[in-house]
Order: structure tokens, then sequence, then C-alpha cells
């Protein structure tokens, strides 16, 4: 029987830049640039996710299904805590669309020009279904993210966030600070 995620010693052999305990990432999850990537404890990364360039995961992470985070050079950081759910994807670089370049992968690059930025997921965040964060956004501690939404630009703590581009609609619970603490007392 071929067991979904990998096991300890196969996930030692990718070569990540460092690697946490109880790491489960699926066999069907494609890693690009392993040492580039930097896992704490407790982190589960699920089936069809890309992880590509640059990318610091805290702990208690999960990366939901058919998710992909493209880091490149400058890289995205997820800390503690900080879930992101299936299909969504973030982008540190991306082709500049305005029409004064060329795009795509397959075009040299002297004639191409990139938007890029990092991306920071503060602690506590929650990302939903189907969202897209681009280049050089930052999203405060405590936030949610709902589906379907599109964050261009940087967000504060502890707000639920919506839309196409998302905005604000209201204050989030601090509720799970209290179970986090209770978590972490009992390691």
């Amino acid at each position: 029987m071929v067991k979904s995620f990998y096991s300890d010693s196969e996930l030692a052999k990718i070569g990540f830049k460092s690697l946490g305990e109880n790491v489960q990432i699926s066999r069907k999850a494609c890693i690009y640039g392993a040492e580039r990537i930097t896992i704490g404890n407790n982190v589960r990364i699920d089936d069809f996710c890309v992880l590509s360039g640059n990318i610091t995961l805290g702990s208690y992470i999960h990366i939901a299904v058919y998710c992909a985070l493209f880091g490149d050079k400058v890289g995205i950081e997820m800390e503690d805590f900080s879930a992101i759910s299936s299909r969504s994807v973030i982008y540190a670089k991306s082709d500049d669309y305005s029409g004064e370049s060329l795009t795509n992968p397959t075009v040299p690059e002297e004639y191409l020009k990139f938007i890029e930025g990092r991306v920071v997921i503060r602690k506590h965040v929650v990302v939903g279904s189907g969202t897209t964060i681009l280049p050089g956004v930052e999203i405060g501690e405590g936030s949610a993210i709902g589906s379907m939404s599109l964050v261009n630009k940087a967000l504060g703590a502890w707000g639920i966030y919506v839309g196409i581009p998302c905005q604000y609609k209201r204050e989030r619970s601090k509720k799970l600070l209290e179970m986090e603490k209770e978590l972490l007392s009992r390691r």
C-alpha cells in the first residue's frame, strides 16, 4: 500500500533548507527549489500543491489541495497558525500585463518586465478557497480572507476581508488566541 504523504526519511532526502517535525507533504505535491524552502513544525501540504522559490512556512500551517505558492527570489512567508484553503494562489512575482513588455516564460528575459514583492501572511491568517494574493502584499495578524477574493494591497490585523478586490467587512474574534495558548502549554 502506497502512503499519501512522504515519510520523514523521504522528506529529509528532498533537500529543504530547513525541515521541522511532524511535517506531512503529499506525494502528489510539486516542490521546486526545495533548497530555498523552510518548513516549521506541524505543517501539512495537500495533493496537487505547487511550492516554488523562496518560501518560509512557520509552524501549524495547512496548505489545502490545488494551492500554489510562487515565491521566486523575493519570497513568501507564512507565519504560525496560518492556513490557505483549496485552489488559492500566492504570487511574489508576476509578469507586467500593461503592454509595455512581452509576457510568459518562453520569451527572452530582455523583453519581459515584472511586478515583484515579498508576500507576508502573518500569524493566524486564514485565506479562503479560490483566493489570489498578488506581489508585495502583507496580510495583518489574525485576518480572514473570504473565498474567491483578490488581495492586491496590504490588509490590517484582525479583520475579515472579502471581494474583488477584497475590502474590510468587520472585526474578527480573537478567541482563538486563548486556544493557541492552551495548545502550546500542552507541549
